[in-house]
Formats: C-alpha cells, structure tokens, sequence
C-alpha cells in the first residue's frame, strides 16, 4: 500500500487495537515493514480501512521488550498503590 508522501507499507502483522476514538479512528500495535525495510513494531492512529495515518512510534525489536519492561514495572507499581 502507498500513502501520499510517496512512501510504502505493508502491515506484517495486525497485533490489536489499543483504542477507538469516535470518530472511528483506531490506535494499533502492528508490525510494519516501511519501505521495504526490515519490519519493526508501530503504535499509531489508523482510519478504520487503514486508508489514513495519524502520527506514531516505530519500535525496533530490543526497544519493544524495553517498554514492555517499563509498562510491567509501572503496572506493578499501580496495582500496589493503596
């Protein structure tokens, strides 16, 4: 698929949907390879036929398991607040 600032995509892998705005807008974890390149994790805003892309963060694998470190510890923080 070809956005309009010429550049290419391919989801590899449609992980989930983080959130849904109302206006159908859908915040997702996927895989994507982005101009062909070696695929990488992608946390971004989609229309819902991923016709339209909103801005985002692309993840290398070792950053992935970083912030997954990082999101678990501050989770376990959360569930022992009192």
């Amino acid at each position: 698929m070809t956005a309009k600032n010429d550049f290419k995509f391919e989801i590899i892998n449609e992980l989930g949907v983080i959130s849904e705005s109302s206006k159908g807008w859908r915040k997702e974890l996927n895989r994507i390879s982005w101009n062909s390149a070696e695929p990488k994790y992608d946390i971004r805003d989609w229309a819902s036929k991923h016709e339209k892309i909103g801005k985002g963060v692309t993840l290398t694998e070792q950053e992935l398991r970083k912030l997954k470190e990082l999101i678990d510890a501050e989770v376990a923080f959360l569930e022992n607040k009192t």
